[in-house]
């Protein structure tokens, strides 16, 4: 891999690419700290801890906390891009389209992607509006001044001209760049935090051997998370990378024939099917869509239109992160997109004819249409295993949640602890608890609870780093290997 990079960096049209696509990183990561006039976001991150909108934070690089001026981030492309993926199976004019003229494909895409940003934005500006139902998220003129239809025009047109930006951005390293340009813009995004992700780890171990009011079972219980935490971390990009290089090779033969005064073909060579042919497409795919709905009644929570112990909210709840429905459909959406990418990617009839063009035949298998049907069963298995390897990885953090550690740590003590102080993480401040004694139960939970929420490092973001890191290597191979092929002038 350094190796790969050191000859990368030598090339100098590659060197061009990748200090281009870092640039263009750079000019989005000061884009996701630039003001939107009329906001006050002041305490807005904080406002969105336990919603799915949190997750979309982390996605965005923090600046849909911050409500900065790429406060969308690439949601409204990826959700773009999907939609016209999917219309293009239903209408086969657009497929056509989308085959034929590149051109006409990406136009229509970006009309859409603009679409559905002002949508995103009104939203938005609706949820900064109300807030936490008595405070806004605006100044006092944006929000009950006599020209605040115009201050909330003027946010609007902000987002979406920020989405707009994100968009031609991905364009641009797509272009001119080393390529995946959402994929790159996503990388950067989640791999900003991890800064802030572990000094708030080590903070929280240290923490716990400053204060004398804490107990031993508490700093026992945030030692033994950290190495789990970071032991699983591991453990995880270790399996990825493992799974992703991973593939079925089918045993491909090429008869001989004589050109001239030769003989050519009669070779043995074989044809790779990748384990995790799709990538990350389907987890970023499947995230964007299921994390629709609970942004649509987290906005409705905000404006009021349905009360706290309705059946809306009970509905909001069951399809939120913290839901039972969030992780099944995500795991559904993403075997369905898997198969779904995998078709639009990889034809095995377009396969089969350029096999039997060039000489080559499956050992056993028939040239054409049952060539074709032979690579499609063996497509459908590897599919289906390389969809519940990322369907897994990705719901796993959700399944691991608190209750989880609640019942690894119950067995340290039985009835009561004595415990002065509890840490509070919403307010990072140790809280009196009056007797000094906790239930056990009660204390086991909170303090997993709070554990586990400080970090939302999931599964499907690690997938994405690694997965957007060996495709990125992965391209930079594939073009060292062509500027340094030794043709027969060589």
């Amino acid at each position: 891999m350094l190796q790969t990079l050191k000859n990368a960096w030598n090339t100098k049209e590659i060197r061009s690419k990748i200090l281009f696509t870092l640039f263009i990183l750079l000019l989005y990561r000061v884009g996701t700290v630039i003001p939107v006039p009329f906001v006050e976001a002041n305490g807005f991150a904080s406002f969105l801890d336990g919603t799915i909108l949190q997750y979309m934070d982390m996605l965005s690089g923090g600046s849909m906390g911050a409500m900065t001026l790429f406060a969308l981030g690439v949601q409204p492309y990826i959700n773009a891009s999907i939609i016209l993926q999917l219309l293009a199976v239903v209408f086969p004019k657009l497929g056509e389209i989308g085959k034929t003229d590149k051109k006409k494909m990406n136009f229509i895409t970006r009309l859409v992607t603009v679409g559905l940003a002002v949508v995103t934005a009104l939203g938005y500006y609706f949820l900064l509006r109300n807030g936490d139902g008595t405070n806004s998220f605006l100044t006092y003129r944006a929000y009950e001044g006599n020209m605040a239809w115009f201050y909330g025009i003027v946010i609007v047109v902000c987002y979406t001209a920020g989405a707009s930006l994100v968009m031609w951005l991905a364009e641009r390293i797509n272009e001119k760049g080393i390529g995946n340009g959402i994929s790159m813009i996503l990388f950067a995004n989640i791999v900003s935090a991890v800064p802030s992700f572990v000094i708030k780890l080590v903070s929280l171990v240290v923490d716990t051997y400053s204060y004398p009011e804490n107990t031993w079972v508490y700093a026992l219980v945030t030692t033994l998370f950290a190495i789990v935490l970071v032991a699983f971390l591991l453990a995880l990009i270790a399996f990825v990378i493992y799974v992703t290089g991973s593939e079925r090779r089918i045993p491909v033969q090429y008869a001989k024939k004589v050109v001239g005064r030769k003989m050519y073909g009669g070779q043995s060579t074989h044809l790779p099917i990748k384990l995790n042919m799709t990538g990350v497409m389907p987890i970023i795919f499947a995230s964007s869509i299921v994390s629709f709905l609970p942004t649509v009644f987290q906005i409705l929570e905000s404006a009021g239109a349905y009360k706290a112990d309705s059946g809306w909210a009970k509905f909001a709840d069951i399809i939120g992160s913290n839901g039972v429905i969030y992780p099944i459909m995500l795991f559904v959406l993403i075997i369905a997109f898997a198969y779904f990418y995998t078709q639009i990617t990889f034809d095995p009839i377009e396969v089969a004819n350029n096999l039997k063009k060039n000489g080559g035949a499956i050992p056993g298998i028939r040239q054409g249409r049952p060539t074709a049907d032979h690579i499609r069963k063996i497509l459908n298995k590897i599919t289906l295993a390389g969809a519940l390897f990322l369907g897994v990885i990705a719901i796993l953090p959700t399944v691991l949640g608190p209750h989880v550690f609640q019942h690894l740590f119950e067995w340290i003590y039985e009835g009561s602890i004595p415990v002065e102080y509890i840490y509070n993480f919403g307010t990072a401040e140790y809280i009196y608890t009056g007797s000094g004694l906790v239930e056990k139960a009660s204390y086991i939970t909170s303090q997993a609870s709070g554990l586990t929420s400080v970090f939302s490092f999931g599964g499907t973001t690690l997938l994405i780093v690694v997965g957007v890191a060996i495709e990125t290597f992965r391209e930079l191979e594939a073009q060292l290997t062509m500027r340094n092929y030794k043709g027969f002038l060589n």
